[in-house]
């Protein structure tokens, strides 16, 4: 059976990926920062009859928790199939790029790139060990530079912050995928689109079960798929 991490996995994305490729015959873990909801995720699962799932403790702002989730779940398991860096704040409100606060915006990047970029270096030798792995960096449209450079898009000038480190960690997925071209591994970033989850106090278009469909399809590519590129449901994004 193929193996699963998806970080920020308690809850809205995380939560419903884990359902899906579960049911698809994985077996995930479920990583979370915080224990409690971590364990509650997984026997809420449990209790719709999807038993292929267990919890990891992980931070991704902290090097001692993923180092100590690297060293449980190497203690189970002897390859990992599947990363998926799904783990994810908005951060505070104003992010103007001419007054933003710098705190919040480190802040925002320590989950949403550092945390990715720890994570990934931290579980790539359990990954090498699989014959098919698969990174996705769960992203965001907002991490589109074509996107920003479209002047008839102002809305998406109220999330700097936001984009600026889902613009970092689409680039991060291409130096990796770059690394690693002559091999099996299939590293690509995915948009979930605009997904009604905490992340935008659900005011968001689509339901999770809608969101996690490009989150599925590329997790699971084979290996005639592609690597080093930018999707959502629809199909690919200009970077």
């Amino acid at each position: 059976m193929k193996t699963v991490l998806i970080t920020g996995a308690n809850k809205g994305i995380g939560f419903e990926t884990t359902k899906q490729l579960a049911q698809l015959g994985y077996y995930v873990y479920m990583g979370s920062r915080d224990k409690s909801r971590g364990i509650e995720a997984v026997e809420k699962l449990k209790m719709q009859g999807i038993n292929h799932v267990d919890y990891i403790e992980i931070d991704v702002t902290n090097t001692n928790s993923i180092k100590s989730a690297r060293q449980e779940l190497g203690n189970k398991i002897k390859a990992l199939d599947i990363l998926i860096n799904n783990a994810g704040i908005a951060g505070e409100q104003p992010q103007n790029a001419s007054s933003g606060k710098i705190d919040n915006l480190r802040k925002v990047f320590d989950t949403n790139f550092f945390g990715a970029v720890q994570a990934t270096q931290q579980f790539i030798d359990l990954l090498k060990k699989s014959n098919e792995p698969r990174i996705v960096n769960v992203s965001s449209e907002l991490g589109s530079l074509a996107v920003h450079s479209n002047t008839q898009n102002p809305n998406y000038a109220i999330y700097d912050a936001y984009s600026c480190s889902k613009a970092a960690l689409n680039a991060f997925t291409v130096m990796l995928a770059n690394e690693f071209k002559d091999t099996n591994f299939k590293i690509n970033s995915v948009t979930p689109g605009y997904t009604a989850t905490d992340l935008n106090q659900n005011k968001g278009t689509q339901s999770v079960e809608q969101g996690v469909k490009a989150i599925i399809k590329y997790a699971t590519v084979d290996n005639d798929g592609p690597t080093g590129r930018y999707f959502k449901e629809a199909g690919e994004i200009d970077w």
